[in-house]
C-alpha cells in the first residue's frame, strides 16, 4: 500500500510537470529532456552511475519508463551489482538467459523509497524554475523600450508589483513612477520596458512611466507620421508629469512635424497627456543651429541675442525684461528642460536699456557693503561685476548662488543705488 502511493506520487509529479508545460510554454522537446535529466541525477546518486539506463518519458500521458540493463554472469562472479546479474538471477527473469547476454528490467521508481522521490521532487523543482527564468528572460530581453500594459498585483512603498497576461512579475521602482501617480490593485497600467536584469540567472523586468522611451513611444502610438518614418523625434526633455519638450524633424517638406504632432486643437496629444497625469508637452522643431534651437527651446520666450560657448557648452541668453520670467518658467522648468533639450546650460540676462555710457564696476568693490562670502557665491556663477547682477534675473540669483531672497534683495539695492548716484 506504501509503494502504491508512492508510485501515485511520482505520477503525480509528471502531472504537475505537464501542466507546467501547457501554462509556460515549454516545447515538448525541452520537457522530455529535462524529466529525463531529473531521473538520471536521482539514478546517479544511488546506483553512482545511470548510463545503464534508459529512461523514457511521455510527457502527453503523463508516465515514465525506466529499465536498468545488466550483463549475465556466471553465479558468483558479480563484481558490480548495478551493472552485472547472476545467471541464477536472470533466470528467474527468463528461464533460457545464458552468460554474456543483455538483461534488460524495468524499475519500479517507488522502490528506491521515499528520499529518491523527495530529490527527484526537488530536481524537478529546481529545473522547472529555471526553465521558468530562461523563458521570462527570452520573452523580455528583445524588448526594451516597448510599451506594456499589466496588471496591478501588489502596491508597496519602493514600488509596484504588475503582472502580465501570463502572470510574470514585473516591476515598477517608485523612482520611475510619475509623481503624481495613483495605483490601485486590479486596475491596468501601461509602462515602457526599461531594462531586465539577469543577476544569478533571476531575471527582473523593471519598467518606467519617466523615462523620455515611454513619451516617445505613446507619440509613434498616435501619429502615424512617425511610426511611418515621415517624422523623427531628435530629442526628448521630461520633468515627469510637470512638463515635457520634445524636438521633431520632417523628412517630408509637406508636412508640418508640429502641427501633425499636436493634432488638431491638441487631438493627438491630448491622450497622451491624460496618460501622464496631465504633464504639459511642448513640440518645437528642431534645427542644427544651435542659437536658433535654443531660442526655440525656451519658449514662449522672445529672445533677443545669445552668446555661445560651444566648447563648454554654454550658452548665455539676452532677454527684454518682461521675457525673463516667461524663459525660466514656473519653478525654472522652462529653463531647465530648454537645458536638457539643447544640451547646453542657459543663463538668461535682461537687456537694460541706455546704460551703455555707465561704466561697470567690479563686485569686490563693494566688498564694505555686501559680505564677502555672499560676493563669491555670485562670481561663482560667472557674475564678476555690477551690471551682470543686475542684468541677471532675480530667480537665477536665489537657485544658482544659492542664496536666500533677502540677501539677493539686500545685494541688488546696493548695486542699483550705486549707479543711481
Amino acid at each position: 500500500m506504501a509503494l502504491r502511493k508512492k508510485d501515485e506520487e511520482t505520477i503525480s509529479m509528471i502531472d504537475t510537470f505537464r501542466e507546467f508545460k501547457d501554462t509556460k510554454n515549454i516545447d515538448r522537446t525541452t520537457l522530455v529532456s529535462v524529466l529525463e535529466e531529473s531521473f538520471r541525477n536521482v539514478l546517479t546518486k544511488i546506483f553512482g552511475s545511470d548510463e545503464n539506463f534508459d529512461v523514457i518519458v511521455n510527457p502527453d500521458k503523463g508516465d515514465f519508463e525506466i529499465y536498468r540493463n545488466r550483463i549475465v554472469v556466471a553465479d558468483g562472479d558479480v563484481e558490480d551489482e548495478n551493472k552485472q546479474i547472476a545467471l541464477a538471477e536472470a533466470q528467474k527473469i527468463e528461464p533460457d538467459y545464458e552468460v554474456g547476454e543483455d538483461v534488460s528490467e524495468r524499475v519500479d521508481f517507488a522502490k528506491f523509497g521515499r528520499r529518491a522521490i523527495l530529490t527527484l521532487r526537488q530536481t524537478l523543482a529546481s529545473k522547472i524554475l529555471e526553465l521558468e527564468h530562461d523563458s521570462l528572460y527570452n520573452k523580455y530581453k528583445d524588448r526594451v523600450g516597448q510599451i506594456i500594459s499589466g496588471e496591478v498585483y501588489q502596491i508597496w512603498k519602493r514600488e509596484v508589483l504588475v503582472v502580465d497576461d501570463e502572470n510574470n512579475e514585473l516591476i515598477l521602482p517608485k523612482s520611475e513612477q510619475i509623481p503624481s501617480d495613483q495605483y490601485h490593485k486590479g486596475e491596468t497600467l501601461r509602462a515602457v520596458i526599461l531594462r531586465v536584469d539577469n543577476e544569478n540567472n533571476n531575471p527582473k523586468i523593471i519598467l518606467s512611466r519617466t523615462s523620455p522611451m515611454f513619451l516617445e513611444r505613446l507619440l509613434e502610438a498616435e501619429v502615424p507620421e512617425i511610426s511611418d518614418g515621415l517624422i523623427s523625434i531628435k530629442r526628448i526633455a521630461r520633468m515627469p508629469g510637470e512638463r515635457a519638450k520634445v524636438a521633431v524633424e520632417s523628412y517630408d517638406e509637406r508636412i508640418d512635424p508640429v502641427g501633425a504632432c499636436v493634432g488638431v486643437k491638441g487631438s493627438r496629444v491630448h491622450g497622451i497627456v491624460r496618460e501622464l497625469c496631465n504633464e504639459n508637452i511642448d513640440v518645437i522643431n528642431y534645427t542644427s543651429n544651435t542659437k536658433l534651437f535654443i531660442q526655440r527651446a525656451l519658449s514662449p520666450a522672445r529672445v533677443s541675442s545669445i552668446t555661445l560657448d560651444e566648447e563648454n557648452h554654454k550658452a548665455e541668453v539676452f532677454l527684454q525684461p518682461e521675457e525673463v520670467s516667461l524663459a525660466i518658467g514656473r519653478s525654472g522648468l522652462n529653463i531647465k528642460l530648454a537645458s536638457m533639450l539643447t544640451e547646453f546650460t542657459i543663463d538668461v540676462f535682461r537687456e537694460v536699456a541706455g546704460d551703455e555710457g555707465d561704466e561697470d564696476i567690479y563686485l569686490d568693490e563693494f566688498a564694505d557693503e555686501i559680505d564677502q562670502w555672499v560676493i563669491d557665491a555670485i562670481k561663482a556663477i560667472g557674475l564678476d561685476t555690477a551690471k551682470a547682477v543686475l542684468n541677471a534675473p532675480r530667480e537665477m540669483l536665489i537657485e544658482k548662488a544659492d542664496l536666500e531672497e533677502e540677501t539677493v534683495d539686500n545685494v541688488l539695492r546696493v548695486l542699483q543705488a550705486e549707479f543711481e548716484r
